[in-house]
């Protein structure tokens, strides 16, 4: 007898493009094993049984402790992102407007957190970041990431 064929799964994230005055929210990584030193936004997994704004809205408590609510969040982009390891489903949110003062809720994971123009990021922001904030200016709703 033949065992069921185990069907392909892949993580799927949330990220979320903090904006005012034309900036936007950078948290440069630190200690995570992953893209150490570089800038990102806030962001994370699902962690199962939760609905996407959900999980931005957790995140977004998590790492710089403020509070969303549904109606803050506007979804602005999708990406299929390949990378070495895999592949993901990225979502990306766009918000700007917060209850409570940002500060930083993971020091053991990030070490700084700062505003920055959208037309003068630092070189040093994670590619598919950087490529979705692009997007975002743009009006790209959707990309394919890294399978060329």
């Amino acid at each position: 007898m033949n065992s069921p064929q185990k069907r392909f799964t892949m993580p799927v994230a949330v990220h979320l493009f903090l904006i005012r005055d034309k900036q936007v929210l950078l948290l440069r990584r630190y200690n995570t094993g992953y893209e150490d030193g570089n800038y990102s936004v806030i962001a994370g997994h699902l962690d199962g049984n939760e609905e996407i704004s959900q999980a931005m809205i957790r995140e977004a408590r998590e790492e710089a402790l403020i509070e969303l609510q549904p109606f803050d969040l506007k979804l602005v982009g999708v990406m299929h992102r390949k990378f070495d390891s895999g592949e993901a489903v990225n979502f990306f949110f766009a918000a700007t407007t917060w209850q409570g003062v940002i500060q930083n809720g993971e020091p053991e994971k990030c070490d700084e957190l700062a505003w920055y123009p959208l037309d003068q990021l630092p070189n040093n922001v994670v590619p598919y970041v950087r490529q979705a904030l692009a997007n975002y200016l743009q009006g790209t709703w959707f990309e394919s990431y890294g399978w060329s």
